[in-house]
């Protein structure tokens, strides 16, 4: 099975092409990547331009892999996204759980529900109680009294994918799966322990940070910042008087989250934001570290805040992992195990076969993590055919049903 994934991000367009055998083994068969300026803050701002730039990573990625690209896996920013918690509790009297019991719970649940403006990219049961006792997994086959279904539900502005999806319809290309970065950029990085234990994965991203939290092997939340590394190279840029290309290079080869007192005589040229190029000045090292940690330190306190607007702090998850291109400014590993008083990590890819080496790397963590997604894991494994079980129609009928025999 060849399964295609696409990252359109805000530096870069990115396709990912892998063959899947049947004993699941993989194998990459192509990876192209090339910049793009058509998008910004995870915002279509040229949509002519970007067509003609998707059109040709994908027809490069399809050269190189010899493969007809027909259908893809399409990475989501989670910007301006909406996360929604609910539960849905029945009385089963005693009786040994069955699947009758979790559709009917399901449909006295409103997971089924749409969200206006927004369209609604997963829904699942997050984890099981059956009489106060927690369940990760499904407790079919248990007896108990009072048994309750908890659920996630993840959507994301309508506009926004209606435009990707027009953009591709033009293409001639099938979107298959949305996959929000959060869990790209999880999927591609996170261990079956990382996981199972907890998890917390950030992926600190050109013009957003996203977060992902896993427990009990189940994704527990996804959301996002408009915040990222472009913002550090913007400060940069008005705080020395240079240009945004010279502000990535000094924020790539000298900057840090933490300084030492060294930095204060290690001096670096660079030209006057002028039209005499041949003109230079002098800075220390502190100076652009001192404009690179204030932006580094509100990034990381903007998602911690977020995990404490769900309660999500209180889960005491002590496993960090870093993707992303910001992953790698120095000191924010160090920087981000004070905030979130965890174990922190950089998350590199995992090595699939036929990958080339310069692609595991934390800014592409996203991009292989969209044809490692696998739809069934995130969604209710019965309403798979979801067109069968809408309300007020066959699922208001079977819910008459159950209601008289459970």
């Amino acid at each position: 099975m060849i399964k295609v994934g696409i990252d359109i991000g805000n530096s870069k367009i990115s396709s990912i092409v892998c063959d899947i055998k049947t004993d699941g083994s993989k194998k990459i068969l192509s990876f192209i990547s090339n910049p793009t300026a058509y998008v910004k803050k995870s915002m279509v701002i040229n949509l002519v331009s970007l067509k003609d730039e998707i059109h040709k990573t994908i027809n490069e990625a399809a050269k190189e892999s010899q493969t007809d690209i027909k259908s893809v896996n399409l990475n989501l920013p989670a910007i301006e996204s909406s996360s929604i918690f609910s539960e849905s509790v029945i009385n089963v009297s005693g009786k040994m759980i069955s699947d009758l019991h979790l559709k009917k719970a399901v449909n006295q649940s409103d997971i089924l529900e749409t969200i206006e403006n927004y369209d609604v990219i997963q829904k699942f049961i997050s984890s099981y109680e059956l009489d106060n006792k927690f369940f990760s997994n499904s407790p079919i086959g248990t007896f108990g009294d009072n048994l309750k279904l908890n659920f996630y539900k993840f959507a994301v502005k309508k506009n926004y994918t209606n435009t990707l999806s027009s953009l591709f319809k033009n293409l001639n290309i099938h979107i298959e799966n949305y996959v929000p970065t959060p869990l790209s950029s999880s999927l591609a990085t996170l261990t079956s322990d990382d996981k199972l234990l907890g998890a917390i994965c950030i992926d600190l991203g050109a013009s957003s940070t996203s977060i992902a939290l896993f427990e009990n092997e189940k994704l527990i939340f996804m959301d996002a910042i408009k915040v990222g590394g472009k913002n550090i190279t913007n400060d940069i840029a008005r705080g020395i008087s240079t240009n945004l290309e010279n502000a990535e290079r000094l924020k790539t080869l000298y900057g840090s989250v933490i300084s030492s007192p060294s930095d204060e005589y290690e001096l670096i040229e660079i030209p006057y934001l002028s039209n005499e190029p041949s003109k230079f000045k002098q800075i220390n090292r502190s100076t652009i570290n001192s404009i690179i940690k204030p932006r580094a330190e509100e990034t990381l306190e903007l998602i911690w805040q977020k995990l404490k607007e769900y309660n999500f702090h209180r889960k005491q998850i002590k496993n960090l992992i870093l993707t992303g291109g910001g992953a790698i400014l120095e000191g924010i590993t160090e920087y981000a195990q004070v905030i979130f008083d965890s174990n922190v990590r950089i998350g590199m890819p995992l090595s699939i076969k036929g990958l080339d080496k310069k692609f595991i790397n934390p800014q592409f963590s996203q991009t292989i993590g969209t044809i490692l997604f696998n739809k069934s894991d995130y969604e209710i494994e019965f309403l798979r055919s979801e067109e069968k079980y809408k309300k007020n129609t066959v699922l208001s009928r079977f819910s008459s049903w159950l209601d008289q025999y459970i």
